[in-house]
């Protein structure tokens, strides 16, 4: 057998083991916008629970509008890096609009929040650096820590005893700059961070503060700011990036937020940034509109934590294992691989798509289905959700 010959068969095998472990990940295809109910590619209409479009502005006709017309006056793409030719006006007042919406200096758009966590720490530290991270932080934080040449020190989820601990020692090994970073909800369990006191422990041992707010930016807090309005830390936040690709419309693109020199230097050093095409401007155009719609009004807002609020509490009185919160983010616990997946096909069966999470997306022995909810659901769709959640939990024995 050639080399060549060998790896595939070696691919293959490693295949064939995902399935045999119950852990390979299906996608299922939908023919329609991202909406509360959508088709799928076989025509049947279901109850969507599982998109991170937290606010409905995925398909919201005002975003479309604007998207639209920035086609129509921006053209299709840049074609191009922002440093050669691939930076336009709108672009600029985006990154000005989100700083505003952040409470911070200046922004940085990105093609994804991925690559806007993976050019951050490699830019900004360097091997006499120290990064403290949460241990349940998201994969493009571990593989953009992973790319710096900075100490590495993990402190376990939301223990504040152990990140106190970890900046200790970091501390005793000479750290020059120490950055804290965490995400602001973790997407897989909800759990938000006690971002007032991670800043009043950093406050403590001289150290930056950085969170990923993917999961939060556009309704966390009163105004929909994001977890650090929600904790009352709004304005200390030193560093933070996001994504336009869930609450903010749920396109593409990600951003870091932060002080003007920060940002500066993420535009002279960033490789995603000086290696990537730039945001499309449809995007652009509707992500401006959705700052227009949220800085209006908390309508959606409200209307989430309304729906989360009425999820939650008739899922817990059916008797499922949920992880307690308050966020959008419902973790179902099945534990078990095949039996999420199990859920989750009875479930599409009966109306509702949702997803099975399980290995390496989350812990092994920790498989779920995480159910999000959205500002476009009204109660009577979520009622009938809950009634396929009953069926299926009766018929599978999970309540």
């Amino acid at each position: 057998m050639s080399s060549a010959e060998a790896f595939y068969a070696s691919v293959r095998a490693e295949l064939d083991a995902i399935r045999e472990a119950g852990l390979y990940k299906s996608e299922r295809i939908i023919a329609t916008p991202q909406g509360a109910v959508v088709r799928t590619a076989d025509q049947r209409e279901v109850i969507n629970l599982c998109a991170n479009n937290y606010l409905g502005l995925s398909s919201d006709p005002r975003v479309l509008e604007a998207a639209h017309e920035a086609l129509r006056t921006h053209g299709y793409g840049m074609s191009s890096v922002r440093f050669i030719c691939g930076t336009q006006d709108v672009h600029k007042e985006l990154e000005a609009r989100l700083a505003r919406f952040l409470g911070t200096e200046d922004t940085i758009l990105y093609g994804s929040a991925f690559d806007a966590n993976g050019g951050l720490f490699e830019t900004l530290l360097g091997a006499e650096d120290a990064v403290i991270s949460d241990a349940l932080n998201h994969a493009s934080i571990i593989d953009g820590i992973r790319l710096s040449k900075a100490r590495r020190y993990r402190y376990d989820h939301n223990d504040l005893d152990d990140l106190r601990t970890q900046l200790a020692q970091a501390a005793a090994d000479g750290a020059r700059h120490k950055l804290v970073f965490t995400d602001g909800v973790f997407s897989m369990d909800g759990t938000v961070a006690r971002l007032d006191e991670i800043r009043a422990i950093c406050d403590e041992y001289g150290a930056l503060l950085g969170i990923d707010e993917c999961h939060a930016s556009g309704f966390m807090g009163a105004r929909g700011r994001g977890t650090h309005e929600a904790r009352g830390v709004f304005g200390k936040i030193d560093i933070i990036t996001g994504t336009l690709g869930k609450a903010l419309g749920g396109a593409s693109g990600g951003f870091t937020s932060g002080r003007r020199e920060v940002v500066e230097l993420l535009r002279q050093r960033s490789r995603p940034y000086l290696f990537s095409n730039t945001v499309a401007p449809a995007i652009v155009g509707g992500s401006l509109k959705v700052l227009d719609i949220l800085e209006a009004s908390t309508e959606l807002r409200d209307r989430l934590e309304r729906n989360t609020a009425f999820f939650r509490a008739g899922l817990g009185k059916l008797g499922f294992d949920i992880k307690p919160g308050d966020h959008p983010i419902i973790p179902i616990m099945v534990y078990d691989a095949e039996r999420a997946q199990a859920l989750a096909q009875r479930l599409l069966e009966l109306g509702v798509y949702v997803v099975g999470f399980f290995f390496p997306v989350v812990p092994r022995g920790q498989a779920r289905i995480r159910v999000q909810m959205s500002a476009s659901h009204d109660e009577a769709t979520l009622q009938r959700a809950l009634d396929a959640f009953a069926q299926a939990g009766r018929e599978l024995e999970l309540i």
